[in-house]
């Protein structure tokens, strides 16, 4: 088969996962680059990308990756994107089997996710609101640890979102799955005082809630670097992220309640097992609680 056939199927895959599977920009460019990936090394090789392929073939794909230093979550990830694509294929009945099915990539160490103490996001709100500027960064700031946001969720809101009289924001999140969390009251005040002072930016007719100097909608990248510059400024010892207040939201939350359910629904996790690390983060509080506090655990003092 040409690798001009091979390139085609690809773009089939991601046809049907943008149309029917209804998946974001971000994801689709994820499974390009992913399968796009193997069907650089089937070319390297010079074997077929499609049919007849055996699991060896995926096998051997994989093996060389992670000798090459990928990790075991990113093999993990390209091995989901070509089951996926060849289930897809077997649908079509382009191929006769799906190599893919049943394969695991090597594990690899789960990295728990950076967070602040609930001390360090108090410092973080501490700005001063001299300027508009500084009442947009603080407005998104409280509404990223308020609610849980992702950084593009935040991103994509609209003025007409946050102005609810329940509290609720309605989210769509990944996959085009809608969510309501709510918004604290620290968050709605903040977001108050910024649509006060926001048509000092926005351009007319712009819908966005948070705008650029420039009057359009923030960029993903430019919320990046204004919360970087934000921490720096209140003199935090560390790199802060937008997705650290996502995780911070989460800790604290599920450290107050110990309802991983609940966390999981204001997250919009598909699946538990991606918010359970959350739990891994607690227990590591109630150890360190526990090293400090119980008499067995204290190191006896000479």
């Amino acid at each position: 088969m040409p690798a001009s056939a091979d390139r085609s199927w690809l773009q089939d895959y991601l046809d049907y996962l943008r149309f029917e599977r209804r998946l974001s920009a971000r994801t689709l460019d994820a499974y390009r680059r992913d399968i796009g990936g193997y069907l650089d090394w089937c070319e390297q090789q010079q074997c077929p990308a499609w049919e007849p392929v055996a699991q060896q073939q995926i096998r051997r794909f994989s093996a060389e990756r992670h000798r090459s230093g990928i990790s075991g979550t990113s093999l993990a990830r390209q091995l989901s994107a070509l089951r996926g694509i060849f289930r897809f294929l077997l649908r079509e009945r382009r191929v006769p089997g799906n190599p893919a099915e049943g394969m695991r990539a090597p594990r690899s160490g789960r990295r728990l996710p950076a967070t602040l103490d609930v001390d360090q996001v108090g410092r973080l709100m501490e700005i001063r609101e001299s300027s508009p500027l500084d009442q947009r960064d603080l407005a998104a700031l409280e509404l990223f640890y308020s609610s849980g946001l992702r950084l593009s969720e935040l991103a994509m809101l609209d003025v007409a979102q946050v102005q609810t009289s329940d509290g609720l924001l309605e989210i769509t999140g990944k996959g085009a799955k809608t969510r309501r969390v709510p918004i604290g009251s620290k968050a709605l005040a903040a977001i108050d005082a910024w649509l006060r002072v926001r048509p000092q930016l926005a351009r007319e007719g712009e819908t966005a809630l948070f705008v650029s100097q420039r009057g359009s909608r923030l960029s993903r990248r430019a919320i990046e670097q204004r919360v970087a510059l934000q921490a720096r400024q209140q003199g935090m010892p560390r790199h802060v992220h937008p997705h650290m207040l996502r995780h911070s939201f989460a800790s604290h939350l599920l450290e107050s309640s110990g309802d991983l359910r609940a966390v999981q629904e204001l997250l919009g996790h598909a699946d538990i097992s991606t918010t359970q690390v959350y739990t891994h983060l607690d227990f590591q509080h109630l150890a360190q609680v526990y090293d400090k506090s119980h008499p067995r655990a204290r190191k006896r003092r000479r």
